[in-house]
């Protein structure tokens, strides 16, 4: 599966930094709340997406965690590496494998792994978080966003 637990709930924290007024900083366990996450597994996840560039940090009694930049500019690709998920093909075969179709699988399965990487890079967080406002309004719901 490609979007396991790490990546969707971090898909979802991110989302909801989105909705912070003038990008300010939420915390952990507000974004927690919120999106039903748990706060000591979101709070690793967050920690690991600042190493990543993706947030920053905000310290102090109305800190918490922010988007690194904007929306825009942070791809669902980039999310994902942030928190370890792997997209890798199968494994890469032995140097001894000659079989034209070990050859042709492989190299199905490594194009079919560029086409997916490129996709991820191009969805970024701004087109998610408009993707789920539209669904939400779709569904006419009036309610606070949650992801």
């Amino acid at each position: 599966m490609l979007l396991t637990t790490r990546g969707h709930y971090s898909v979802k924290a991110l989302l909801d930094l989105t909705l912070q007024p003038g990008g300010g900083p939420a915390s952990v366990k507000s974004i927690a709340l919120r999106q039903n996450l748990p706060a000591p597994y979101l709070e690793k996840l967050l920690m690991e997406m600042r190493r990543a560039g993706l947030v920053v940090s905000v310290r102090g009694s109305q800190g918490g965690y922010r988007l690194a930049r904007s929306p825009k500019t942070i791809s669902l690709g980039q999310i994902l590496v942030a928190v370890g998920e792997t997209i890798e093909p199968v494994p890469k075969l032995p140097d001894d494998a000659q079989r034209a179709s070990d050859w042709v699988t492989l190299t199905l399965w490594n194009r079919l792994h560029h086409k997916l990487k490129e996709a991820l890079d191009s969805i970024s967080l701004e087109d998610l978080y408009f993707d789920a406002r539209s669904w939400q309004a779709n569904q006419g719901e009036q309610t606070s966003f949650i992801v």
